[in-house]
């Protein structure tokens, strides 16, 4: 909604009373809680969160420098909606889904003036619209009335919004037509149009939220590998400065098989997020080879920008992931990073006064953060079609700390943890996730399909390598007391598997065009190679083969070239049959 068509919607003006900061106390300000107000003579966009008597507190989503008591206060009586229809795809919006690209040609420079205002999709574009129900036809709330080729990868089905009570279709249009026009208009009186509005911080209905046993395939081993998540799933990446959250994440939008990808940036560093904006309209989807943005939608709210637009971004970000849910996709959510939005919620909290909690962070910090991860799933819609939000935060304690409250409470919610290691970074073993920290809980319920699509024993050789890996910890505390030669002959050889576990398996090269992305198949069958040099090599050592000579095969180093190789399958096939071929001379 425009700010011209909310100040329309004026209940009655107030008067501002005091500024602190985003935080704008008002009086005689005839409002509910959650309204969207315009505050002072500019028209800056704000909301109301606290109600006391007279005293109306709004939080402003702008820079309030130069506002001063006594300059007016509009209520629109509405609360903070998003604009959903087509044209969501391939756009970038700021925190409260203004578009940046208009906004900065209105202001024909990169740095906005306050009180700029646009619509979220534009009202004046047209599209062609496809009819998927006829004249005489029933249809409730959330049913697909018609088809919209938003982009040249993703179809925009149009839905009867969840708020009509639905009926029976009287006139059906087809043909080029703006987001406001009627396309279908049913016997009792309901125009449906393109466009539908819906309060951010409401979440949109769904007939049932179902266990998801289907992956979200990232191509990053030790994510599918060892860590998965599913699609409808939740996940955190916690880790401190430098150790690839953002990276991570990038990885994630671009390989990751969802439908519809969402990215909220949500208070990152300014030139991260330059870079985001900058290359993610020249990357290449590779599973269509269509451009990435066709399938995506950034929320871009930077560090420098106003801090109580940051408290809004993550719900914006999750009602349009809860918008392409309900049209039957699979969805991608990443927050980057949820400690940002933690530190504007008590940032404003600290403002209104309120009681801190740990570390001065809100009380409410731990239901806030359930509200948002609470909106993931997999959903059986109310249009009988299914759909998954799957939400990937970022987070970024201080210090690398996992014992602060955010990291806590997150932790407390999600399914999927992936712990990133500064010690990993500085090594330079990327992705930088410590194995010994990470953990899924969806692996049980995720084994069938991995069993069903790859191969029967997925579930054996990933707990093989969980064991070797976990045996190698605990060698390694041994050796920096007395030395690797201390150890028997067997560790040994233990710690040599697990070398090439971490160095052929685990890291993985995101600047090689073949190593990027690695399917499920790809990630077995290095995991299997490795698996028949540990098994080859113990039966030479039972034979009285020497630990080096083992080590010092031909073949032995070439596990770590698997995931370079194109040909892989022939590969991983010739390179088994060397390494049984050379151990078994050494006997």
């Amino acid at each position: 909604m425009s700010q011209a068509q909310e100040q329309e919607t004026v209940r009655e003006d107030g008067k501002i009373r005091s500024v602190s900061g985003p935080v704008v106390q008002a009086v005689d300000l005839d409002a509910r809680m959650n309204d969207v107000v315009y505050v002072g003579d500019e028209g800056l966009m704000g909301e109301v969160i606290e109600i006391e008597g007279d005293i109306t507190t709004i939080q402003v989503y702008e820079e309030t420098s130069g506002v001063g008591p006594g300059e007016p206060v509009m209520n629109t009586g509405e609360p903070l909606t998003v604009d959903l229809g087509p044209g969501l795809l391939d756009s970038i919006y700021d925190g409260v889904q203004r578009p940046l690209d208009v906004l900065e040609s209105k202001m024909d420079s990169a740095f906005l003036d306050r009180g700029v205002d646009a619509p979220g999709i534009e009202l004046d574009k047209h599209w062609e619209f496809t009819p998927e129900v006829s004249a005489g036809d029933e249809v409730e709330p959330g049913d697909i009335v018609g088809t919209v080729e938003e982009t040249v990868t993703i179809d925009h089905k149009v839905l009867v919004p969840p708020t009509f009570e639905g009926g029976e279709v009287t006139s059906v249009e087809s043909g080029d037509f703006t987001v406001e026009e009627t396309v279908v208009e049913l016997d009792n009186g309901e125009e449906i149009t393109m466009r539908q509005e819906w309060p951010v911080r409401e979440a949109r209905p769904s007939a049932n939220k179902k266990t998801p046993r289907e992956p979200l395939v990232s191509g990053q081993r030790i994510l599918d590998g060892l860590f998965p998540i599913a699609k409808g799933g939740t996940a955190a990446i916690p880790g401190p400065f430098g150790s690839g959250k953002t990276v991570t994440q990038h990885s994630l939008a671009k390989f990751a098989d969802a439908d519809i990808i969402v990215y909220v940036g949500c208070g990152e560093r300014g030139n991260e997020m330059t870079e985001v904006i900058d290359d993610f309209p020249d990357l290449e989807d590779p599973s269509t080879g269509n451009p990435l943005m066709a399938r995506t939608s950034l929320i871009a709210n930077t560090s420098n920008m106003p801090v109580a637009a940051r408290e809004s971004c993550v719900y914006t970000g999750i009602t349009i992931a809860e918008y392409y849910r309900d049209m039957g996709y699979d969805v991608a959510l990443m927050a980057d990073s949820t400690s940002r939005w933690a530190e504007a919620m008590r940032e404003i909290s600290s403002r209104l006064e309120e009681m801190p909690g740990e570390e001065g962070y809100p009380a409410y910090l731990a239901a806030r953060l359930s509200e948002f991860y609470e909106r993931a799933g997999y959903f059986e819609n109310i249009n009988d079609t299914e759909g998954s939000i799957s939400a990937i935060g970022a987070v970024s304690p201080p210090g690398g700390d996992f014992s602060e409250p955010v990291t806590q409470n997150t932790l407390r919610i999600v399914k999927t943890f992936w712990a990133l290691d500064a010690d990993l970074a500085e090594r330079r073993h990327f992705p930088a996730i410590n194995w010994n920290e990470s953990y899924s809980l969806y692996q049980s319920q995720l084994d069938p399909w991995f069993q069903e699509n790859v191969e029967q024993d997925w579930p054996e050789e990933r707990q093989w390598a969980v064991d070797v890996l976990d045996e190698e910890g605990e060698l390694q505390e041994i050796v920096q007391l007395v030395g690797k030669d201390a150890l028997p002959e067997d560790q040994q050889l233990t710690l040599e598997v697990a070398r090439y576990l971490r160095e052929g398996y685990l890291q993985q090269n995101a600047f090689n065009p073949t190593d990027m992305y690695c399917p499920p198949a790809k990630t077995y069958a290095i995991l299997t190679a490795i698996h028949k040099f540990n098994d080859e090599a113990f039966r030479a050592l039972e034979a009285g083969v020497p630990v080096d000579e083992i080590a010092d095969i031909e073949a032995a180093p070439r596990l770590n070239r698997i995931a370079t190789q194109e040909d892989w399958e022939e590969y991983v096939a010739e390179l088994k049959d060397t390494i049984e071929t050379q151990l078994r001379e050494k006997y």
